[in-house]
């Protein structure tokens, strides 16, 4: 093999090779990215896709004088390559150096931080106007594609693209995929061009008033040069439509499982324990599965991502009409559900805590205001290692302040099957539930967790919306209460343990929602209580812990009485700050945040004069 890749610290050693060359670099690039992917874990299917075409990009182009956009920018660990970042992807000592997706505090030649899908044509249309009017004369290209097109604001950026009137390249990667299999009315257009070579009457690209040429072989280098220099000084926006393969370069075992290639995890991965997404997934399209039969009206939607939250192709496949795969399309999809409900159906939509922020909109007005019966179920909320564009942390500030929405925090695998039983059946109104996560999941595999099972006067057997409405005091105790939301109960049992050693027989509560407060509970600890503790594994500001901080304040304030010499209720919030972090490890936010038992208790008997 070549060794070509080993002397490319920049775009201007890559156009020092020849074209006869770029193939042999290619391979380097396609090996590289097995390796580092089976070492480190990433985004391996949709990156061996278009090898050629990033190094045709950047043997045409000048970035970063000449702009290219990567669409959601998984699937730019070639570019990063080129870019002066090889070493990050070659050397074992400088792996995770780079994220996993662009970003301007690494290199000029990354435009922006892209995680979410659909944006990149819209972002270029923006940056070619700048350019026009500023006198400029750089190139900008859209690469977008992996499923990415299916997204709505996808179409909105087409749609100005085709009055832009100045030069623009919006590259249409196409390897018939999503994450998983590509769905929509769309993607007939697309099979169509394909067949035709590009020649077909119906063009979705035209119809938009776009230029369009199609390049069949889009994994053949030198045909992607030749291409992108006959458009590159183009006066007007042009699309070229390249036909890929994802997965590229895998074992034939592998290739037929492009689904499960998306995202590979690291090799010393293998065999270990399913993670909280799949296995609370999994168990929840289980439970609805069973209803189906009696059911016609069930419906699971998921926008994209399916199999990484539990939704399983054997689920899939035996669901039949029951499932309904939207594509990368959150908005539409919410929207959906809402229509579902409304017709007297029972929608269920899954998807993570970071794709629900792009449907807010849908979520506030076609969903909450409405009344619309349907569950959301929000996979991936809270603190966590991932990456920055991913990241959940925001998930209940969103949620728990939209009027007229439920928002449900499990903290267990049964209580969250309870809580979907409930949300799918006799709630009959907009419900949001946290799927549980891997703080819950460790709790469990852990034995003896609940430490608390057993419910307070405030449950009844079977719940009901009022139950729903009330906290769950699962350990009655003085002094001092600690309130877990969801994935955080696990840490207020064991603050509990821990403050028991210090002579402190704590009160543990477990809230169940967070979009209303308790306020005869949280009222009847004063009594016995001189301190509440609230723990959420979410940001603190305006989230949820903040609400009673400012119930217990406000209260105090109205109902002042000297007679009795009580002291106002000190509440402690504990929880993330308000930040965006980027693939830290989850020991190093824990220790960030005090989210550990004993820095709450040095917290808690500091403020006790203990």
């Amino acid at each position: 093999m070549s060794d070509y890749l080993a002397h490319i610290d920049g775009t201007e050693d890559l156009k020092r090779l020849g074209i006869d060359q770029l193939p042999d670099l290619a391979d380097e690039v396609r090996h590289t990215l097995l390796d580092y992917c089976a070492a480190c874990g990433g985004h391996v299917g949709s990156n061996l896709g278009v090898v050629e075409a990033t190094i045709a990009l950047h043997y045409v182009f000048d970035s970063p004088e000449d702009h290219i956009i990567f669409d959601v920018s998984h699937q730019s660990y070639t570019h990063k390559m080129l870019t002066g970042r090889r070493r990050a992807f070659t050397d074992p000592d400088r792996y995770g150096t780079v994220t996993g997706f662009t970003n301007p505090l690494e290199s000029a030649d990354d435009p922006f931080v892209l995680g979410h899908t659909g944006t990149s044509i819209s972002l270029a249309c923006g940056m070619a106007r700048t350019r026009d009017l500023l006198g400029g004369t750089n190139h900008v290209v859209a690469v977008i594609g992996d499923g990415s097109l299916s997204s709505a604001v996808a179409f909105e950026g087409l749609n100005e693209a085709g009055e832009l009137g100045s030069g623009l390249l919006i590259v249409v990667n196409d390897n018939e995929m999503s994450i998983a299999e590509n769905h929509g009315g769309m993607y007939a257009n697309l099979a169509g061009l394909r067949a035709s070579n590009g020649t077909a009457e119906h063009n979705l690209f035209r119809d938009f008033g776009l230029d369009y040429r199609y390049v069949e072989r889009g994994n053949d280098v030198a045909e992607l040069v030749r291409a992108f220099r006959e458009v590159k000084d183009l006066d007007h926006p042009v699309v070229v439509h390249i036909h890929t393969t994802k997965g590229l370069g895998l074992s034939p075992s592998e290739e037929g499982r492009v689904e499960s290639n998306h995202w590979h995890n690291a090799v010393s991965a293998a065999g270990r324990p399913l993670g909280a997404r799949k296995v609370y997934g999994m168990r929840a399209m289980d439970a609805l599965a069973d209803r189906f039969d009696a059911e016609p009206g069930l419906i699971v939607i998921s926008p994209a991502t399916p199999g990484s939250n539990g939704i399983t192709r054997e689920f899939r496949a035996a669901a039949g009409r029951h499932y309904l795969d939207t594509g990368i399309t959150e908005e539409h999809a919410v929207a959906l559900a809402a229509g579902i409900g409304r017709a007297v159906g029972t929608p269920v939509l899954a998807t993570s805590a970071t794709f629900f922020q792009r449907a807010y909109d849908q979520i506030h007005q076609e969903f909450a205001l409405n009344r619309v019966p349907g569950t959301l179920l929000i996979f991936g909320g809270g603190v966590s290692g991932t990456d920055n564009t991913h990241s959940g942390a925001t998930d209940v500030v969103m949620f728990g302040n939209i009027p007229g929405l439920t928002c449900l925090a499990p903290t267990s695998g049964d209580e969250f099957l309870d809580m979907l039983a409930w949300a799918t059946g006799p709630a009959k109104h907009p419900v949001a539930i946290r799927v549980p996560g891997e703080a819950v999941l460790a709790a469990e595999r852990a034995g003896g967790y609940p430490a608390y099972p057993s419910a307070s006067d405030t449950t009844s057997c079977t719940p009901t919306a009022d139950d729903y409405h009330r906290y769950r005091i699962t350990h009655r105790g003085h002094e001092v209460a600690l309130i877990g939301l969801g994935n955080a109960y696990p840490l207020a049992e064991s603050t509990a343990r821990t403050l028991a050693g210090h002579g402190i027989d704590a009160t543990v509560i477990n809230p169940r929602q967070y979009s209303t407060l308790d306020e005869q509970t949280l009222l009847g600890l004063q009594s016995d209580h001189r301190m509440v503790v609230t723990i959420e594994d979410g940001q603190l500001d305006g989230g949820w812990g903040e609400k009673i901080t400012a119930f217990y304040a406000n209260h105090a304030a109205d109902h002042t009485d000297h007679t009795t010499g009580r002291s106002p209720m000190q509440v402690l919030n504990v929880g993330a700050a308000k930040e965006v972090t980027d693939k830290v490890p989850m020991t190093v936010l824990r220790e960030r945040y005090g989210l550990t038992a004993d820095r709450i208790v040095e917290r808690v008997l500091d403020r006790l004069d203990r």
